[in-house]
C-alpha cells in the first residue's frame, strides 16, 4: 500500500472522483478529502486496485501527500473554497501548493494569490473544462499563477489532459489569475455557441418543420463537416433520445423550456463592459437566459401576442438547413472572435501574458468548445501573434463574406415567422458595426454635447469641442 500519495484532490463529487481516477491511469498516486463519508467510500470503491486513498479526515489527508504537497480543490465556488483553504493551513509546510480547480471569480482568484503568499504557500487558479466525463478521460485545462507552481504540478496535469496530435490540452497560462480568466471567457464562448445551436433548432423546427429523427439527421451530418465540435456533436444525439419516463416519443420534447445558469456568463459580459470589449452575442446568450427564466410571465403574455405563423408555409427544408448551417458556422466564428478579442485585452489590462495562441491550442480537446474551428485559430495567432480580434486574420475573412449572406437570409425567414434568433441577429449586427468604417455615432456625440456639453472631435482637425447648440 502507498504510503505518500502524488496528489491530492478536496470534493470527491462525480467531477472530483473521476479526476483522482484519471490522476491514478496516468501513473501517480492519489489522495482524496471529502467531509461525506458517502463520497469518500465511493472512491475507495471505484478506485479498487489503483493507487488511490481516501479519507474525511483533513489532517491524515494531509499527511498522506508527498511534500511539497499538490492539492487541488474542486468545491463550489465563493466561499467554500475560502473555508476549506483555512481548514488546510494550520496542516501545510511552506512551499505546498493548493490549487483551485472550480469556477471561482478572477478577482477572488488574485485575492487568494496574494493572501496564500504572504503564509509561504503556493496557490494557483485552473480552469478545467470537459464535464464529468472529460475528467475521466482527459480535460481541458487552463491553469495560471507562477511558473514555479505550475513547475510542480505541470507534469501530472500534462499527463491527464486531452490530447490533440499527441499534445497536451493544458499548458501555463499565464500571471495571477489568468487561468480562471480564460475559463471564464471559455464559458461566456460556450453560452453563445450554446444559445446559437438553440435558436437554429428552433428555426429549423418551427420554420421548416424538421422532425426529431430528421433533426438528428440534420446535426450529425453538420458535425461531419465545417461544424464539428462538441456542442454540435452532443445536440445531435439529443435528438434522437427516447423519453424512458413517458415510454414513447423523444426527451427533448418534455423538457421545461428554462435555462439555468451558475454566473460565469454574466461575468464575462460584465467585465467585458468594464474593459470596453463588446461581446454581444454572449450578452444576449445571458439575456435569453433570463427570458427564459421568466416562464410564468411569458405564458401570460403569449396569447395576447400570439401571431398565426402556421398559416404561413412551411420553407423548403434543405433550403433552410443549408443557409442555418451557413449561418452557424459564420455565428460561431464570431462568438470566438468575440472572446478572443476580450482575452487580448484583458491581458493588456491585468497584465496576465496571455499568448492567444495556446489558449486556441489547449481549447481544440477536452473542453465544451472544442471544435474544428479551433485549429483555424490557432494558425491565425501563429501568423499573426499580436492579432487583437479574429475578424483582422485573413484566415477567416472568405468564410465570415460567405456565411453573413446566410445568416441575413436566416434571419429574413425567422422574422417573418415569428421566431426569436436574438443571438444570431446580434451577432450579424456586430459583424456589420466592426465592419463599417463609420458609425452614426457622431449623432451621440452631438446630443451628448448639447445636453451635458461633454464634448466631441472633429474629423477635418484635431483637438476637443463645444457647442452651444441651438443658439
Amino acid at each position: 500500500m502507498t504510503t505518500t500519495y502524488d496528489f491530492g484532490m478536496i470534493g470527491l463529487g462525480v467531477m472530483g472522483r473521476n479526476f483522482i481516477l484519471n490522476v491514478a491511469d496516468n501513473g501517480y498516486s492519489a489522495a482524496g478529502l471529502d467531509l461525506d463519508q458517502a463520497k469518500a467510500e465511493a472512491l475507495k470503491a471505484e478506485g479498487s486496485g489503483k493507487a488511490v486513498e481516501a479519507t474525511t479526515d483533513t489532517a491524515a489527508f494531509v499527511n498522506m501527500l508527498s511534500r511539497p504537497r499538490k492539492i487541488m480543490l474542486l468545491v463550489p465556488a465563493g466561499k467554500p473554497v475560502d473555508q476549506v483553504i483555512e481548514s488546510l493551513l494550520p496542516h501545510l509546510q511552506e512551499g505546498d501548493l493548493i490549487i483551485d480547480g472550480g469556477n471561482s471569480f478572477y478577482t477572488d482568484t488574485d485575492r487568494r494569490f496574494e493572501y496564500l503568499k504572504g503564509k509561504n504557500i503556493k496557490f494557483m487558479g485552473m480552469g478545467v473544462s470537459g464535464g464529468a466525463e472529460g475528467a475521466r478521460r482527459g480535460p481541458s485545462i487552463m491553469p495560471g499563477g507562477q511558473q514555479a507552481a505550475y513547475k510542480l504540478i505541470g507534469p501530472i496535469l500534462e499527463a491527464v489532459s486531452a490530447k490533440v496530435n499527441g499534445e497536451p490540452c493544458v499548458a501555463f497560462l499565464g500571471r495571477g489569475a489568468a487561468g480562471h480568466y480564460v475559463k471564464m471567457v471559455h464559458n461566456g464562448i460556450e453560452y453563445g455557441l450554446m444559445q446559437l445551436l438553440a435558436e437554429a433548432y428552433d428555426i429549423l423546427k418551427r420554420v421548416a418543420g424538421l422532425s426529431n429523427a430528421e433533426l438528428h439527421e440534420t446535426f450529425k451530418s453538420w458535425n461531419e463537416g465545417a461544424l464539428e465540435s462538441f456542442l454540435v456533436e452532443i445536440t445531435s444525439h439529443i435528438f434522437a433520445q427516447a423519453d424512458a419516463e413517458a415510454g414513447s416519443g423523444e426527451l427533448i420534447d418534455q423538457i421545461l423550456d428554462k435555462a439555468k445558469q451558475k454566473g460565469t456568463g454574466k461575468w464575462t459580459s460584465q467585465n467585458a463592459m468594464d474593459l470596453g470589449i463588446p461581446v454581444p452575442t454572449i450578452d444576449a446568450a445571458v439575456t435569453m437566459r433570463g427570458i427564459s427564466a421568466l416562464k410564468s410571465e411569458r405564458e401570460k403574455v403569449s396569447p395576447h401576442y400570439t401571431r398565426s405563423i402556421e398559416q404561413l408555409p412551411k420553407a423548403d427544408k434543405e433550403q433552410v438547413i443549408n443557409q442555418v448551417g451557413e449561418a452557424l458556422h459564420f455565428a460561431f466564428l464570431i462568438t470566438y472572435a468575440q472572446g478572443m478579442h476580450l482575452l487580448s485585452e484583458a491581458s493588456r489590462e491585468y497584465d496576465f501574458g496571455l499568448h492567444l495562441e495556446t489558449v486556441a491550442k489547449i481549447w481544440r480537446g477536452g473542453c465544451i468548445i472544442r471544435a474544428e474551428i479551433l485549429e483555424d485559430m490557432r494558425q491565425a495567432y501563429q501568423e499573426q501573434p499580436e492579432l487583437s480580434n479574429l475578424l483582422l486574420s485573413p484566415v477567416f475573412q472568405s468564410s465570415l463574406l460567405y456565411g453573413q449572406r446566410a445568416a441575413r437570409a436566416v434571419l429574413q425567414t425567422a422574422m417573418e415567422h415569428g421566431v426569436p434568433a436574438l443571438a444570431l441577429s446580434t451577432t450579424l449586427h456586430y459583424f456589420d458595426a466592426f465592419r463599417a468604417e463609420r458609425l452614426p455615432l457622431n449623432l451621440v456625440q452631438a446630443q451628448r454635447d448639447y445636453f451635458g456639453a461633454h464634448t466631441y472631435e472633429r474629423l477635418d482637425k484635431a483637438g476637443v469641442f463645444h457647442t452651444e447648440w441651438g443658439k
